[in-house]
């Protein structure tokens, strides 16, 4: 498996390295032990958390709700937890 995508209880914890203000928001492969995704929302008042959430939402195909941001709220390290998904077809959805 991943070094950025770990198997819990109910469901998934994901360690990402996140680029704001980039030109688009894409994963764009690995940064060390975090899957590396660039966002298109500025690092301004929560805008990049909120854009990171909406974008892995429609990715695993999953409502927002399920997804948690547990540390690196203000740090471009984040780890977020996310339920109701099994690894491989987590991998599968952020691979494609």
């Amino acid at each position: 498996m991943n070094n950025w995508l770990h198997t819990g209880s109910s469901g998934i914890t994901l360690t990402l390295h996140i680029q704001p203000g980039a030109k688009k928001t894409e994963i764009a492969g690995t940064h060390g032990d975090a899957l590396k995704i660039r966002l298109n929302a500025p690092p301004v008042e929560g805008k990049a958390n909120a854009a990171l959430i909406d974008f892995l939402a429609e990715r695993l195909k999953l409502a927002k709700s399920r997804i948690t941001l547990k540390s690196g709220q203000t740090s471009r390290r984040k780890v977020l937890a996310v339920e109701g998904i099994a690894a491989a077809e987590a991998l599968r959805l952020l691979s494609d």
